[in-house]
């Protein structure tokens, strides 16, 4: 049972024959006591002769997936009664919530419904996801008001929905800049050299300066004149991408978290190495695997990857490097490039990550790419929260500085940017790897 408004303003009413009843030499307290049992008496009367709301049939209609900030359209069919024969009789009047965590972005309102016995009625509930993972409604809250509209009735109807907010990808305005360099770089190397490591592309006539080892002597022999085998780099490689899901990476950078950027530069960079030919593999991971996608190429590869990043969230632990390497070797016996997507601010902290690197990095070409914060410049005139706060932000440049120099004497490479830059520098870095024939 509940009470709407109308209960409150009735109890007011009442004021007017109270004091005309005071007036008259009746005991105004008596007479007060009268009008609110009166209309308590209503109110139970109106809530006992509202329809029954478990009478309500609900069903969902919603898309399985949405990508975070996108509106989304959900849907509830209400159905009073299955059919006419075992509908309450009566329509329900009253009205409808939607019970979303209030991260699903649903309007506050609860919108009325008025459904005749036996027919159905389609309630749109507006959605604008402000949370990438599993959104949950769990239930559906259905209040049918009484005749009087004083009181009505209640009632849960459990009808579960749920919908996966995937990462945004706004990175993918960078995606077409790059796929063009690509091609041009595909061009530039189809003229390759030979040796291992390399694939046969074509062939083409023999020119005064070509490598004489490179000469196709069967070739030759079908041919009236000198044919030479060109060679381009090979396409199948293995590109890894770790992500750290450890406490560094639930860190505020910009406007989200890190673990947010380094899933855009994941994105981007596995979006382009599926268009070069190679295969990606992806591992989240702090101290156990929270998210893993490997087998997976061409087109259905983004789409599995977003699907697995979507509900992983920051652990407040620390991250087991040893065991994360040894995951990444589970993944492909010889990778080309392994991308560490980590933040690595203190060499203190940076110990057990650093001990761990040499190996990985003996076997395959490691870029470690770390989210930076924006440094805004001091005022004119700072105070000392402003200077603090700068030499702060020095002394944390200072540090991550030192890893670099670290994590470079270990055999990788850091990259170190802001959230909006670090992922075209890490497709830049892999397209010159490229071109310079070490990938």
């Amino acid at each position: 049972m509940y009470l709407t408004g109308r209960l409150p303003l009735l109890l007011a009413v009442g004021a007017v024959p109270v004091v005309l009843l005071s007036a008259a030499g009746v005991d105004a307290w008596l007479a007060a006591a009268g009008w609110m049992l009166l209309c308590l008496v209503a109110a139970l009367a109106d809530a006992a002769a509202a329809p029954d709301p478990r009478r309500i049939t609900v069903q969902r209609r919603l898309p399985r997936r949405v990508l975070l900030g996108q509106a989304v359209r959900a849907e509830l069919v209400l159905r009073n009664g299955a059919d006419q024969t075992s509908a309450s009789g009566r329509a329900v009047r009253g009205r409808v919530r939607d019970a979303w965590q209030p991260t699903a972005g649903a309007p506050a309102e609860r919108p009325a419904i008025d459904i005749p016995p036996g027919e159905s009625r389609t309630i749109a509930i507006p959605l604008l996801p402000r949370r990438r993972g599993e959104l949950r409604s769990r239930f559906v809250v259905v209040r049918s008001d009484g005749p009087l509209r004083l009181a009505g009735r209640q009632a849960r109807l459990d009808e579960p929905g749920a919908l996966r907010v995937l990462p945004p990808f706004t990175a993918r305005r960078h995606l077409p800049s790059r796929l063009a360099r690509l091609r041009e770089l595909d061009g530039n190397t189809s003229v390759q050299v030979r040796g291992q490591g390399t694939e046969f592309d074509s062939l083409r006539e023999y020119v005064r300066g070509d490598d004489v080892r490179s000469i196709d002597w069967r070739a030759t022999a079908r041919s009236s004149t000198t044919m030479l085998r060109t060679w381009r780099p090979e396409r199948d490689r293995h590109v890894v991408i770790v992500i750290d899901t450890g406490r560094t990476a639930a860190a505020r950078v910009g406007d989200g978290v890190r673990m947010d950027a380094a899933m855009e530069a994941a994105l981007l960079l596995a979006a382009l190495a599926t268009r070069a030919g190679d295969h990606v593999h992806l591992l989240m991971f702090d101290r156990t695997i929270r998210a893993r996608v490997t087998r997976v190429d061409g087109p259905g590869l983004l789409p599995a990857l977003v699907d697995a990043m979507a509900p992983v969230e920051p652990q407040l632990i620390d991250t087991d490097w040893d065991a994360a390497f040894a995951q990444v070797r589970l993944l492909t016996s010889r990778p080309s490039l392994v991308v560490l997507l980590t933040a690595q601010d203190a060499a203190e902290a940076a110990r057990g990550f650093l001990g761990s690197l040499p190996a990985l990095a003996h076997g395959a070409h490691v870029l470690v790419g770390a989210v930076t914060d924006e440094q805004d410049p001091l005022p004119e005139r700072p105070d000392a929260t402003d200077v603090y706060r700068a030499a702060a932000i020095e002394r944390a440049a200072h540090d991550a500085a030192v890893v670099a120099a670290a994590i470079g004497r270990a055999g990788g490479e850091a990259i170190a940017a802001t959230p909006e830059d670090l992922p075209p520098r890490i497709a830049d870095r892999y397209l010159a790897l490229k071109a310079a024939g070490r990938l």
